[in-house]
């Protein structure tokens, strides 16, 4: 018998006799016969394991092959030491994929509680969690953590600069959740902090959270000081979404005065994979911690006087009744922040910023060379970024993206047909910016 078809003719005869019917028919009787296949599935002939590995080696060969990447949006470019996969792989991290006795997998338990660690010093929050799925859906869990922690509030005021990905996923479960979204509007380039005035005197008594970014999806450092107070004084959190790499070098949300600080972890090492699998990142304060999804591990001493790690907190769907959990969205990312905890340890605070000082350095070079010809400037030049600017051009960057492409180049984001988001890590060299600069020359 097929290891994927367990159910024989046997056991099918035996679960219609416990249904009472006598066929398959018989059991979809009252289904509408023109919503039924009147016809086998039109699927291929089987393949045996090396005809299938060659079937998927072509697929592959379709993806675009690029040795330079200066697209950013939330995910960068950035190294990766070659002992973190050595040490990830180790099997003193394995365990099942959710560990429910997790007393026994201390290795697990001392990753999280490192990753826990270095995560609230890197935000400046007090507390961080793990088993977020991604930067969006962690940012998505940080607007609903803001609306269960408020009673009888239900609006989130959102910034018009946050990531129009990340703000397509927060729309998506707020919908559904029964949570009002508005949008604070921009003024060039930056959250409008009159307009964010205005609607917190408009509605004030309403709003539950207000959620900000910096830097922005422009790459936009926003200047986000007396922000917190602002929304405090209208009873109000403040959510920072940010980027956690930059937090090395960038003022911390907890430095700011957020209540809650989410994001995308990838920077922290993790390699660019289509999409995915990523990591996202949500700290808070103490006073919410009870309001966070996710897992919390703790230290103690065992009955023997040995250091050990203990869950402490996992509000998850899988342990209690699904419409009483504190999440019906967070996954458990394991390995991803096994990942970053590795890198972390290893980069340290000094190379984090280290890193940051050669990303920006690229980052001027790409600049200066991009607009040397005059046909291309910044969007925004009196405001402050880090390593990601937004392009306005003469000539088209659609043409320009493909003839990058065809050079291996991932040029960047198409905002529209005169308009790109740029960015540069450690990655690049300046003879890979000289090669895409020459390119944009000869576009017209």
């Amino acid at each position: 018998m097929h290891r994927y078809f367990p159910h024989t003719p046997a056991d099918i005869t035996e679960m219609l006799s416990r249904c009472g019917v006598a066929s398959l028919d018989d059991l979809y009787a009252d289904v509408d016969p023109a919503l039924r296949l009147s016809q086998p599935y039109d699927l291929p002939q089987g393949m045996d394991e090396t005809s299938v590995k060659r079937f998927f080696d072509r697929l592959a060969s379709k993806n675009v092959e690029t040795d330079v990447c200066f697209a950013g949006g939330g995910f960068y470019d950035h190294g990766c030491p070659a002992a973190v996969r050595s040490i990830a792989a180790r099997s003193e991290f394995l365990t099942a994929y959710t560990p429910y006795q997790p007393e026994i997998s201390q290795g697990t338990l001392q990753y999280i509680f490192e990753y826990q660690t270095m995560m609230a010093r890197l935000t400046g929050m007090e507390i961080s969690n793990a088993s977020i799925y991604d930067g969006a859906t962690a940012t998505a869990e940080a607007v609903m953590m803001a609306v269960a922690s408020q009673r009888k509030r239900n609006l989130v005021l959102v910034s018009e600069t946050l990531s129009p990905a990340v703000r397509a996923v927060v729309d998506t479960y707020a919908r559904y959740h029964g949570i009002e979204i508005m949008t604070i509007p921009a003024e060039d380039g930056v959250t409008s902090r009159q307009a964010l005035t205005d609607l917190l005197g408009q509605r004030g008594k309403e709003v539950a959270g207000v959620l900000v970014a910096s830097p922005n999806y422009y790459g936009i450092i926003e200047d986000h000081t007396g922000l917190s107070d602002l929304c405090h004084n209208h009873k109000a959190l403040l959510i920072i979404n940010c980027i956690a790499a930059d937090l090395a070098t960038l003022a911390t949300p907890g430095q700011l005065g957020a209540d809650i600080a989410c994001g995308d972890a990838q920077s922290l090492g993790i390699p660019l994979s289509y999409g995915g699998p990523y990591l996202g990142f949500l700290c808070t304060t103490k006073a919410l911690m009870r309001k966070m999804p996710g897992r919390i591990v703790g230290a103690t001493t065992d009955t023997e006087g040995q250091r050990c790690f203990v869950l402490t907190l996992q509000a998850r769907e899988q342990h209690i009744r699904r419409e009483k959990a504190t999440s019906n969205i967070c996954s458990n990312q394991g390995l991803m922040t096994l990942w970053v905890s590795v890198y972390m340890s290893l980069v340290g605070a000094e190379g984090l910023r280290r890193i940051n000082d050669a990303s920006r350095m690229t980052a001027l070079y790409l600049l200066k060379q991009m607009t040397a010809d005059g046909r291309a400037r910044l969007r925004y030049p009196d405001k402050p970024f880090l390593n990601e600017f937004l392009l306005e051009t003469d000539y088209n960057v659609g043409p320009f993206i493909s003839a990058a492409l065809r050079e291996g180049i991932l040029a960047g984001i198409k905002i529209d047909d005169h308009t790109i988001l740029m960015a540069a890590t450690e990655m690049q060299t300046r003879e890979d910016v000289d090669r895409l600069a020459a390119i944009a020359k000869t576009c017209v």
